[in-house]
């Protein structure tokens, strides 16, 4: 096995002044050691990871990080910037760089190695040798974790002594709190992670266990996307602040390298428990009935403290959670799929991320609903919805039997839209405990013609009063039963009569008073609607505005006999959608020389995704290119919903892409009006980066020079969707 890491994968004095130009300078040093195979698709796959979460941590230091099929064998990289370089971090630039890269099936040994690194960047002497190393052998061997020989070089490690030591290396991918790194190579320190057993923390106050004479005790769950690098400095980091507080603290690092869980007599034992990640928690419920915070992976790394005593409040006033969901204060979130928030985020984020939860859910309700529907229209014609309940007249050999089966089933599945929407917006504010009252009042909205808005105002009613009470300490013979009986039973009350009695008529009448708004639609109103749909819906690319342009669009055709206005949106809308990924498709193959080799790969796949209206085909290209990729997106997309509103089609099915043409009215101007704006966006895209120039000096091509082929540095900056 290769070294990690050698002196030719070091750049003491790299000059990048962008985190794109850092990232290609030290990824050029990977490819001339022929780590790395191909430079842009790494590069794309670095940036892909870096639009999920600035990888900038606090205390100067920068690790982009990815997995990658362009990968040979695990490989680091480091550089050290005298101006520093922005990645994000809230203390400002970093100046130490860390290039992490994993092949897509790395073992469980090499990705154990590079976790202890990562635990290892929290040691303050650690980064302070590196700052002050004089030569890059010197900062190589410091990486490896060799010692210093006494004659001003280092101590030869062995072919497997890559990155840390063997002792840090070996339970870094345990779910226990084990050997720190800086114990391989700092003698008679004592500030290394304990083993989570009766050597933990001995001088700890006294002033939060349940029981007296030993220390407060914590567990803890760190997870981000990669599972590289944040997953084990979040770890270290809570350990770290859990010895100066004098908790225990026994982590669990879902990672890469794979995670043991914790042993359920220590979760048993534990007073508090901590969720610092990214992506769901596995096995959450195992946590059930402890007070909980639950944060994003990176408040582990910089506030460590804080966390440690926000649990110990918690415990200290009794705030426990039902089936491992967390605490439901403005600080933390609280669901495994979106946490409603991260600290210092406003309600207004919040609610989107509430909202998108619900629609998130609804959409394949949509799309299965209407294009059985659609199926049932082709099959037996627009006078179908007439047709007597397929219970009571049934022929297996007629045609219109079988389309007033497809209508029905389609109307079934419709009729869930609502309830759904409203039940997993309140499960994205409280957890599972949301989803009872959700259902109820979104069925309840159903029921008083309140419609779409009557489920907004469900879902969020819904999961406000389980959050209210679940802030209420109960005593714990009652803790068992209240996920299952007590908060369902009282939050459907709650909300049954709110929607019933006070706000569900006033809902019903602004509803009507929309649908009636939408129908009077016309002329140059509706064109300018169109428009404003095509620009949201080519904003994000099936992000939150994209998402809500097209809620508002299928909330219209969701009854069982739609008006032609709301018919019109829906066209619009989804002639819109298809424009970017078709656009991109064609720009790579008129001129391909503007497009490296993995984006004019994405482009041939590019066809079939905008055919099928899947907007998120021309993701990958934003995230290389946002500023001229999106809004060439947005003009053409603007183009298109005019046009489609202008020339009167009308769309029943909410998704399905050319394939649905058949259903369209007037589908030759309806492919027109799509054709008009790829051509638009097309051409846009194609004189934007025809006029895009080398950055000055070639900073981050290295020695090979400028590839023309190869996207600019400040291209590579992803877009935030």
């Amino acid at each position: 096995m290769s070294e990690m890491i050698t002196a030719d994968l070091v750049d003491l004095d790299l000059s990048a002044d962008s985190k794109e130009a850092a990232a290609r300078a030290l990824a050029e040093r990977m490819v001339a050691l022929g780590r790395v195979t191909d430079l842009d698709g790494f590069l794309a796959d670095v940036a892909a990871r870096e639009a999920q979460m600035p990888t900038g941590l606090d205390g100067g230091i920068g690790i982009p990080h990815c997995r990658s099929e362009h990968v040979t064998e695990p490989t680091l990289a480091f550089g050290r910037s005298a101006a520093g370089i922005d990645f994000g971090a809230a203390d400002g630039p970093a100046d130490l760089i860390f290039l992490i890269a994993a092949p897509a099936g790395a073992d469980d040994a090499h990705l154990t190695i590079l976790s202890s690194l990562a635990r290892q960047l929290m040691n303050a002497e650690f980064t302070d040798a590196l700052r002050s190393a004089a030569d890059a052998d010197a900062a190589a061997a410091l990486i490896r974790g060799e010692e210093p020989d006494g004659t001003g070089g280092v101590t030869e490690g062995t072919e497997d002594s890559v990155a840390v030591p063997a002792a840090a290396s070996a339970g870094a991918a345990t779910g226990s709190p084990d050997v720190g790194p800086e114990e391989g190579s700092r003698n008679g320190t004592d500030d290394g992670p304990r083993n989570g057993t009766d050597d933990g923390p001995r001088n700890g106050p006294d002033d939060g266990p349940a029981e007296r004479g030993r220390p407060f005790r914590v567990v803890a769950v760190t997870s981000c996307p990669t599972g590289i690098a944040h997953t084990y400095m979040a770890a270290e980091s809570l350990e770290k602040a859990g010895r100066e507080a004098g908790v225990e603290v026994v982590v669990e690092t879902q990672g890469s390298a794979g995670f043991t869980r914790l042993d359920p007599a220590v979760i048993e034992a534990a007073d508090g428990v901590i969720f610092a990640h990214d992506v769901p928690v596995r096995d959450k419920d195992r946590f059930a009935g402890k007070p909980t915070v639950d944060t994003g992976v990176k408040a582990a790394i910089n506030r460590p403290g804080e966390l440690i005593d926000e649990v110990r409040g918690k415990a200290a006033r009794g705030e426990v959670t039902a089936a491992g969901v967390a605490g439901t204060d403005g600080a933390s979130g609280t669901t495994p799929v979106e946490r409603g928030g991260k600290p210092g985020e406003g309600y207004g984020t919040k609610l989107r991320v509430w909202l998108m939860s619900g629609v998130s859910y609804m959409v394949p309700f949509v799309a299965a609903g209407g294009l059985l529907i659609a199926l049932g229209f082709a099959i037996g014609g627009y006078e179908i919805n007439k047709a007597p309940s397929v219970m009571d007249h049934f022929v297996w050999s007629q045609a219109d039997s079988w389309a007033a089966l497809l209508f029905q089933v389609g109307g079934v599945a419709f009729a869930f839209l609502v309830p759904v929407l409203a039940g997993y917006i309140a499960y994205g504010m409280a957890d599972r405990p949301g989803l009872v009252p959700g259902f109820v009042g979104g069925s309840i909205a159903l029921t008083v013609n309140a419609g779409f808005l009557g489920g907004l105002a469900a879902g969020l009613i819904s999961g406000a009063v389980v959050m209210a009470i679940q802030r209420v300490r109960i005593p714990a013979a009652l803790r068992g039963i209240m996920p299952v009986v007590v908060i369902p039973l009282i939050s459907s009350a709650v909300v049954g009569f709110l929607m019933f009695v006070v706000i569900g008529k006033p809902i019903a009448s602004a509803q009507k008073a929309m649908t009636d708004w939408l129908s009077g639609l016309s002329g140059a109103n509706a064109v300018l609607l169109g428009a404003l749909l095509g620009l949201m819906m080519c904003f994000d690319l099936g992000g939150p505005v994209n998402k809500v342009a097209y809620a508002f669009a299928t909330a219209g055709i969701a009854v069982a006999d739609p008006s032609d206005s709301a018919m019109k949106i829906m066209a619009a809308v989804m002639a819109a959608g298809m424009v970017p990924p078709l656009a991109m498709a064609l720009a790579t193959t008129v001129r391909g020389k503007l497009f490296n080799a993995a984006e004019r790969e994405n482009g041939k796949a590019a066809w079939v995704l905008g055919a099928s209206f899947i907007s998120e085909g021309a993701i990958p290209f934003a995230a290389a290119d946002p500023l001229r990729v999106i809004p060439s997106s947005m003009v053409g997309g603007a183009l298109t919903g005019a046009l489609s509103m202008a020339f009167g089609a009308t769309l029943r099915a909410p998704h399905g892409g050319i394939f649905v043409v058949p259903l369209i009215g007037n589908p030759l101007l309806y492919l027109v009006a799509i054709a008009a704006g790829v051509c638009v966006t097309t051409a846009l895209v194609i004189v934007l980066k025809g006029l895009r120039k080398p950055a000055p000096g070639a900073v981050s091509q290295g020695p090979g020079g400028t590839d023309p082929s190869a996207p600019s540095p400040e291209a590579k900056q992803p877009v935030a969707a």
